[in-house]
Order: structure tokens, then C-alpha cells, then sequence
């Protein structure tokens, strides 16, 4: 039986902990660019289900295995065998109506699979390198922080296959980028972008120098090296009323904070900082 603190085995996903308390998650499918069919995105929500309440993680790094991709988005060739949407594939009795429940059902699934990045209560950082495109996107935005390698090109790329994407680029990019021209221009043309754009509109925070993987991984591992060393109490907390505080007034995020921290006030990593501040060294935080 599996232990209180035991990863899902995963196929399709490495998980190693380089670092004390950071978690590197990586999309393990190199030899089709890390392209996600359903059993990928199935695997991904019980994966950080886990590392969301795990007390060995503080910090996510999130990355594409292989040198070329972080992932090229959807299996085109998977998703169109998809019996639901092959129409040859329907039955004598096919109606429309049901036909988009189904549809519906699988959109909201896949939806949530995604979405369990941005639920996941510990921070999340998005490593991206080469190819980051459609699903990479949807992915990318549901991180807290995404830092990309030069050679990076991006895409939301569903127009191309005859579709609006659907999994959270159009709601989340709006809100992390803000710049309403610019996000038309991406999703309406499908073309592609580098990493020197991606920066000037915000959409990533750092770039590296040299181009290439490796580069981006020790930046991440830099900034969750940093994170772990705070208490896991106020970096929880801070994401948590940061993402609540999204679609809500300042005065529905005061109010929330109000309570959040009625609680969260009463830790013991308060003292533990400040002590270890006068004392001028590095402060212990017990597991959360």
C-alpha cells in the first residue's frame, strides 16, 4: 500500500526532488515532443493532487522532457481518432443534443486536468523551452511564474486545427498579459512568437541567455531554492489570496486576507523569522 507521502506512479511524468522541498515535475513524452493525449492529461490532476498536500514540497518546477520541446500541445493524430469527436464513429441513433453533453462532459474534464496545476496550493514555476505550443500555453498560464530559454517559440495554435482553444488560454491569457491587442493578434493568426516578445508583454518573467533547457532549469531551481527558504505557511497563504483575489475588488481581497490570516497569524514561523533574523541565521520551518 502506498505510503502517506507517495507519489501516483506515472507514466508519463518524471518526478524528482533536486532540491530539499522542490519538486520537479516533467512531462516525459520526448519522442512526440512531450504532445499530450488523454492518458497524459488523465495522469496530470492526480499528480499534483498529491504534490499539493504533500509535506515534502514547497516549490513545483514544471518542464518538458528532451531537448526540444516543452510540449507541441495536443496529439493531433490521438485527438482526431477520438471516438466523440469522429463522426464515422457515431451510432445509427446519433443526436446532436447528446452528442454535446458527451462533448461537454469531456471539454470540463480536460478543463479541470488543467486546471489542478493553478488549484495546486504550492507554487508553481514553468520552465519552457522550444517548442511550447496550444495545450503549452493553457499550461503555462496556469503557473505561477514562467521563465523560458531564448530559443523558445510559442503558438496558441487552435484556429489551426479548426478550433477556439478551449482549455484556458482564452480566460487566463487576458487576465496574465493584459495587453488586449496583442492577445487577439496571437489567437486570432495562430503565428508564432519568441521569447524576446513573450518578455516585452509579460507574458514570461525571465529569459535565458544562452538558449537551451538547462540553463532555464537552474534559474528555476535558483528561484524555488529561494521560495522553500520561507515559511511554507506565508507562501501558501500568499498564493491562495493572490489567485482568490483575481476576479474580486480590493475590497473582497482585504476582507478575505482578513480571515486567511486570522489564522495563519497564530503559526509559529513568525517567531521562528523573526528570531532567526535577529540571530542572523537561516530560519527552520517545520513541515506544513
Amino acid at each position: 500500500m502506498a505510503g502517506e507521502d507517495s507519489p501516483p506512479a506515472c507514466q508519463y511524468f518524471n518526478l524528482t526532488y533536486p532540491l530539499p522541498f522542490v519538486a520537479h515535475v516533467e512531462i516525459n513524452r520526448p519522442q512526440k515532443l512531450n504532445a499530450f493525449t488523454e492518458a497524459v492529461w488523465r495522469e496530470l490532476p492526480r499528480l499534483f493532487s498529491y504534490l499539493s498536500t504533500s509535506p515534502s514540497t514547497r516549490a513545483i518546477i514544471l518542464s518538458g522532457a528532451g531537448p526540444k520541446a516543452f510540449t507541441t500541445g495536443l496529439d493531433v493524430q490521438s485527438f482526431s481518432e477520438h471516438s466523440i469527436l469522429n463522426p464515422s464513429s457515431q451510432s445509427p441513433q446519433f443526436d446532436p443534443a447528446r452528442t454535446a453533453q458527451q462533448m461537454r462532459r469531456h471539454v470540463d474534464e480536460f478543463q479541470n486536468a488543467i486546471t489542478s496545476i493553478e488549484k495546486c496550493e504550492k507554487p508553481v514555476i514553468a520552465v519552457l523551452h522550444g517548442w511550447c505550443l496550444g495545450l503549452g500555453i493553457d499550461i503555462s498560464v496556469c503557473a505561477d511564474v514562467r521563465i523560458c530559454a531564448k530559443d523558445t517559440r510559442f503558438a496558441v495554435k487552435e484556429v489551426d486545427i479548426g478550433l477556439a482553444a478551449d482549455i484556458g488560454t482564452l480566460s487566463r491569457l487576458p487576465k496574465v498579459v493584459g495587453n488586449g491587442s496583442w492577445i487577439k493578434d496571437v489567437c486570432l493568426s495562430a503565428r508564432q512568437f519568441g521569447a524576446e516578445e513573450a518578455e516585452s508583454v509579460g507574458f514570461v518573467s525571465w529569459v535565458g541567455s544562452h538558449g537551451g533547457k538547462d540553463e532555464v532549469i537552474q534559474e528555476a531551481l535558483r528561484w524555488a531554492e529561494l521560495v522553500v527558504s520561507k515559511s511554507p505557511v506565508a507562501v501558501q497563504g500568499t498564493k491562495e489570496i493572490l489567485n482568490w483575489s483575481w476576479n474580486r475588488s480590493v475590497e473582497d481581497g482585504l476582507k478575505y486576507t482578513s480571515v486567511w490570516n486570522s489564522a495563519a497569524l497564530q503559526t509559529n514561523d513568525v517567531m521562528e523569522a523573526t528570531k532567526a533574523g535577529m540571530q542572523k541565521r537561516k530560519p527552520i520551518f517545520a513541515k506544513l
